[in-house]
């Protein structure tokens, strides 16, 4: 006989990447395990996320308690601007010393298959950062279908709105259909620094 609040916490848990509906049952169970105080710590962290967490309204980075480490950071560089789909990405990058760039985060990729087309990605942040006076804009999005997509399509929007501006992408060595967050420290910094540039000097 199936419990009503053991598959409605299963089918909460399966909207986790990856998570398909044994995994999910079994984690459901694992929890009925937890001490109360185990049970306490899971439920106030899910509030803590739920309520002190946004989106940053000017880098699309992640916040906590409405102060984005980002944007409040300046010594970050004010030339070069790094696009990418996720934080996570941000995360990748942050890993790289001397690696000191400004952000600006889509929060997602054009994807046909997903019913997520351009206007979905609020891109007019991005054009109002790059508008703030950056010289190069370095395209770093995952290097599969979607994220070919997505980089063309900004290739063809961005030089021809801002036709001052340097545009440049990854360089390739990383792997097709690969994902940022597995991408070692050095792999980055390789893919960084013999970046293509696609438009300008």
């Amino acid at each position: 006989m199936s419990l009503p609040s053991i598959d409605k916490l299963s089918a909460s848990l399966r909207l986790l990447p990856g998570v398909g509906s044994k995994s999910s049952e079994r984690m459901a169970y694992e929890i009925l395990k937890f001490t109360p105080d185990q049970l306490n710590n899971l439920i106030t962290s899910l509030q803590s996320v739920r309520d002190n967490i946004s989106i940053c309204p000017h880098c699309g980075a992640y916040m906590e308690n409405n102060i984005c480490s980002y944007c409040s950071d300046s010594t970050r560089s004010k030339e070069t601007l790094l696009v990418l789909a996720s934080y996570k990405d941000a995360l990748s990058f942050e890993r790289i010393n001397n690696m000191h760039y400004s952000y600006h985060i889509l929060n997602g990729v054009i994807s046909p298959s997903k019913g997520i087309s351009a206007s979905d990605l609020k891109l007019n942040m991005l054009y109002d950062r790059i508008g703030e006076g950056y010289k190069e804009v370095i395209l770093a999005l995952n290097p599969d279908i979607d994220g070919e997509t997505t980089s063309l399509y900004l290739e063809k929007i961005l030089s021809t709105k801002f036709p001052e501006i340097k545009i440049s992408r990854l360089a390739y060595g990383l792997p097709m259909g690969g994902n940022l967050i597995y991408v070692d420290e050095l792999t980055l910094t390789r893919a960084l620094e013999n970046r293509k540039v696609v438009k300008g000097e």
